[in-house]
C-alpha cells in the first residue's frame, strides 16, 4: 500500500481488530495505488510520443504534398500545351539542343517521377495517421483504466466518512477530504490529457462564432472568485472557426489568469485588435507574473511553474496546440508581481 496512506490507516484505525469490510476496503485501495504508477507511466509515454512531434510532421507532409501536387497540374498543362501546338523541332535550351518531342518526353518523365514521390508521400500520411489514431485510442484506453481505481478510492473514502464518522476523529476527515481532494485533482489532470489528444482528431467545419457570447458564456458556467472582476471589449467580433475548440481556448486562458491571481482586488481584461489578415486577442490580469526565463516553458505538456493544487498543467499547452490548428501564434508579456498578458492571432 501507498506508505503515506499506511501511516495514516495505522494512525486512526485499530488494524488487528478491524472487521473484515474494513479489510476489504484497505485492500481495494491497495490494488489501486499498485495499478495507478503503471498506467500513469504508460499514458505519459503515449503523450510524450504523441504530442507535437507527429502533429508537426503531419502539417509538414501535407504542406509538401500539395505543393507537389501544384508542380504537377502546371507540368502537365505544358505537356499539353506542347502536344497541342506542337513546337519547332529544334529548341535552345542553355546552348543544349532539344527537340519538342524530346522536352514533351523529358517533362513527362519528369510528371512520373514526381507522381511517384507524392504517392510515396501520401504512403507516410496515411501511416502517421494510421499512428495517431492508435495513440488516441491507446490514451482513452489507458485514461479509462486510470479512472476506474480513482472513483473506486472516492467511493470507498464517502462509505468510510459515513460508516466510521464517530470512530475518526477530525484530524481523520481531514485526511480523508485531503485523498477526496486530489483524486478529483487526478480525474481532471486525466481529463485534460484526453482534450488535449482530441484536439486535431476531428477536422470540424468552420462557421460563424459570436465570441462575444462565447465569452459570455464561459463566464457563466466557470467559477470567479470574489476577488476577482473580469471585463471584456464592449462588443467582441464574429470569426470564422468551431465554437468547441474556441470555447477550449478562451476558457483555459480564462482559467490560467483566475488560478495564478494573487491579488485582493484581482482584475482579467479581455480585447481584441482587428488587424489585416488575423485577428488579435489578449487576456490581461495583474496577477503573480511570469520570469521571462519560463515563457517556452509554460506551453509544453505538463509545464508548470509551481505545485498549485488547481493546476493539471494541460491548460496552456492545448490553448498552443488549437492556436496552431488556427495557423495563429502565442506569445505573452509579464513582470513578477504585477501581472501578465497573454496574446493570441487567428487567422481571418
Amino acid at each position: 500500500m501507498n506508505s503515506l496512506l499506511k501511516r495514516q490507516v495505522r494512525k486512526y484505525l485499530n488494524t488487528e481488530s478491524m472487521n473484515p469490510n474494513m479489510e476489504l476496503f484497505i485492500d481495494s485501495v491497495n490494488k489501486s495505488y499498485n495499478n495507478y504508477d503503471e498506467h500513469f507511466a504508460m499514458l505519459q509515454r503515449a503523450m510524450s510520443i504523441s504530442s507535437e512531434e507527429l502533429f508537426t510532421a503531419n502539417q509538414k507532409l501535407q504542406n509538401e504534398a500539395k505543393e507537389q501536387q501544384e508542380v504537377i497540374d502546371k507540368l502537365k498543362n505544358v505537356i499539353n500545351t506542347l502536344k497541342v501546338y506542337e513546337l519547332p523541332e529544334g529548341i535552345n535550351a542553355n546552348e543544349t539542343e532539344l527537340t519538342g518531342l524530346h522536352l514533351v518526353n523529358f517533362l513527362d518523365s519528369q510528371t512520373k517521377d514526381i507522381i511517384e514521390i507524392n504517392a510515396q508521400r501520401e504512403k507516410v500520411l496515411q501511416k502517421l495517421a494510421e499512428q495517431n489514431q492508435e495513440l488516441s485510442d491507446y490514451a482513452h484506453m489507458v485514461s479509462h483504466d486510470l479512472k476506474s481505481p480513482l472513483r473506486s478510492i472516492y467511493t470507498l473514502t464517502t462509505w468510510l466518512k459515513d460508516d466510521y464518522k464517530d470512530k475518526i476523529d477530525a484530524n481523520g476527515h481531514e485526511s480523508l477530504d485531503l485523498i477526496r481532494n486530489n483524486v478529483e485533482k487526478m480525474d481532471n489532470l486525466i481529463s485534460g490529457i484526453l482534450d488535449y489528444t482530441t484536439i486535431n482528431k476531428n477536422k470540424s467545419e468552420f462557421y460563424d462564432v459570436d465570441i462575444d457570447k462565447l465569452i459570455d458564456d464561459i463566464l457563466e458556467t466557470i467559477e470567479i472568485p470574489n476577488t476577482i472582476s473580469i471585463k471584456k471589449a464592449s462588443q467582441l467580433p464574429v470569426i470564422n472557426g468551431d465554437k468547441y475548440r474556441l470555447q477550449q481556448l478562451f476558457q483555459n486562458m480564462i482559467d490560467n489568469a483566475i488560478k495564478y491571481n494573487d491579488k485582493e482586488n484581482g482584475f482579467i481584461e479581455i480585447g481584441f485588435k482587428n488587424q489585416t489578415d488575423f485577428w488579435e486577442f489578449y487576456v490581461k490580469d495583474n496577477g503573480k507574473g511570469i520570469d521571462a526565463a519560463y515563457f517556452e516553458k509554460i506551453f509544453k505538456t505538463f509545464g508548470k511553474l509551481e505545485n498549485n493544487s488547481k493546476s493539471t498543467g494541460i491548460g496552456l499547452s492545448i490553448v498552443k496546440k488549437i492556436i496552431d490548428i488556427y495557423g495563429g501564434k502565442v506569445w505573452l508579456e509579464s513582470e513578477l508581481g504585477k501581472g501578465t498578458t497573454f496574446y493570441f492571432t487567428l487567422k481571418k
